[in-house]
């Protein structure tokens, strides 16, 4: 890390024309962020109440394992084009609409070659229980998963945040929501799993409209395998880095079914989706930074780069510790809604958003090593991951051998989590910072003080009798969040970093 860290008040104030004009970019991806990372908690929270008290904890590991599964394959199927095919758009002399368009073929065929293997070995879904006739097919969602993504990221580049926000916060959370309720009268077997497929392709459908309004259709444009395979093996390293990321968010739980029970890996599913949300807004970020970072290394400009990488590092910090505050001091109040049995997940739910928070550097870090030391990068989320898988079978296994609670066996794959994305960051940090020549450094000391106040107003809450817990989830939660934003505003925010919250004044 920098030793700068107070000093970002003014590294923007420093930064050119062309700076702030990427700044102001940024901010407004991250205005729009934070509006849908609110617009997904209010449509998560339904499915998560729907599929613990209707389906219960047993129909809801299956379903989680299977959903693992099948998202783990569309990460792949993208080919990296999620963060790559900003590159490519960057720099390609080409039509926009057929980079597009080769991209979304690439990914077609990879999600076909994807599901096809699933439908044919459906136990990698379904590895505890029977498969069903409809089971198979839940593997078809692969392309809509993996369609979805790419197109996200090419209206991302034409700095289209609200297509995210629409298809991701809006249409996906609240489709499986209505989608869960509905399919219980059908089977408590199936219910979750039939909505979630319905779920991907409407997010799907509301993924290809927004591309095709920004890009128009491909006319004249023709598929050339050879140049098709030349795409996916550039973006490769890219590829491998995003399902290391995406494996290191899912590896606990895959771990975890090897030693608990379903109902326990539903209970630890719940705590996960709730602890995934600020995720969002991390990775949301990545469409928006890389065009920034992209032209600002064909101009050469690495301070650029590093100063953006700082801001935002920062924006997504403390925005992820106050969502993590706001969720996990009254973490109890919060699984509990979910139905009795779940609270039992709160001390995976406190370990899991901590390593949203201290993930963050390492994301920001990674957006613009992916293009300047993407196999470096790599080889550091692969040792990266083989760290998080040690330490959870070794946490597990003491915790065994010490006869400690099944939930806090289930708790030990989360602190290892944390664990080592904290490792990471450190390290991506360090090799972007000698890369660039410029201290990367997103932490600010007000971000201590500014956690001090909220978990005093959040221990006032938790304090209330066991009858008043509705107050400690309708009022406890935005008071902590109040609490805490107070103190970063007035004094850990600096007059770029309220950009964030300040719409541009329309000129004349």
């Amino acid at each position: 890390m920098g030793r700068e860290g107070d000093q970002q008040h003014v590294t923007a104030s420093a930064a050119l024309p062309d700076d702030k004009d990427d700044i102001a970019a940024l901010a407004k991806g991250g205005r729009t962020n934070i509006f849908g990372f609110l617009l997904r908690l209010a449509a998560r929270l339904p499915f998560l109440f729907i599929a613990g008290r209707v389906y219960g904890a047993d129909a809801l590991g299956r379903f989680a394992y299977a959903v693992l599964v099948v998202e783990f394959v569309a990460q792949i199927a993208t080919l990296g084009l999620k963060r790559g095919l900003a590159g490519a758009l960057a720099q390609t002399e080409r039509p926009h609409v057929h980079v597009v368009a080769d991209a979304m073929l690439v990914t077609l065929l990879a999600s076909l070659l994807g599901a096809g293997l699933l439908i044919l070995f459906p136990q990698a879904m379904f590895p505890n229980s029977g498969i069903n006739g409809l089971d198979r097919l839940l593997a078809l969602t692969v392309i809509a998963v993996a369609g979805s993504d790419v197109a996200l990221a090419a209206c991302a580049y034409r700095f289209d945040v609200g297509a995210t926000v629409r298809a991701r916060a809006i249409i996906e959370p609240w489709a499986i929501s209505i989608g869960a309720f509905a399919f219980a009268f059908y089977s408590k077997r199936d219910g979750l799993i039939l909505s979630y497929a319905v779920s991907m392709i409407a997010a799907l459908a509301a993924s290809l409209v927004p591309m095709a309004r920004h890009y128009g259709l491909p006319g004249g444009w023709r598929p050339d395998f050879g140049r098709l395979g030349r795409l996916a093996r550039r973006n490769l390293p890219l590829a491998a880095a995003d399902g290391v990321e995406w494996g290191s968010r899912r590896l606990d739980m895959a771990i975890l079914g090897l030693f608990v029970s379903p109902a326990v890996i539903g209970i630890y599913y719940v705590a996960q989706q709730v602890a995934s949300l600020p995720q969002k807004l991390k990775t949301s970020f990545d469409p928006i930074l890389g065009p920034v970072i992209t032209r600002n290394l064909a101009e050469k400009n690495l301070a650029a780069i590093a100063r953006q990488v700082s801001q935002v590092g920062f924006w997504i910090i403390a925005a992820q510790a106050g969502i993590a505050l706001a969720l996990g001091i009254p973490g109890e109040a919060v699984m509990g809604l979910v139905g009795p049995n779940f609270v039992g997940g709160t001390g995976a739910l406190a370990f899991l958003l901590l390593a949203e928070v201290v993930a963050a550097t390492a994301v920001v870090s990674e957006s613009a090593l992916v293009y300047i030391a993407r196999h470096r990068n790599l080889m550091i989320s692969l040792c990266m991951i083989g760290l998080q898988a040690a330490l959870s079978f070794m946490l597990i296994l003491a915790a065994r051998r010490m006869a400690l609670p099944v939930m806090w066996v289930a708790a030990a794959p989360a602190l290892a989590l944390c664990l080592a994305l904290g490792a990471g960051a450190l390290v991506k940090a360090r090799l972007l910072s000698s890369l660039l020549h410029a201290p990367i450094n997103a932490w600010r000391w007000p971000l201590l003080s500014a956690a001090g106040i909220a978990c005093i107003v959040g221990a006032a809450f938790v304090a209330l009798p066991p009858r008043f817990e509705w107050v400690e989830l309708a009022v406890g939660v935005w008071a902590i969040l109040g609490a805490y934003g107070l103190v970063i505003w007035h004094w850990g925010f600096g007059p770029d970093d309220r950009a964030l919250f300040r719409k541009p004044q329309k000129a004349g």
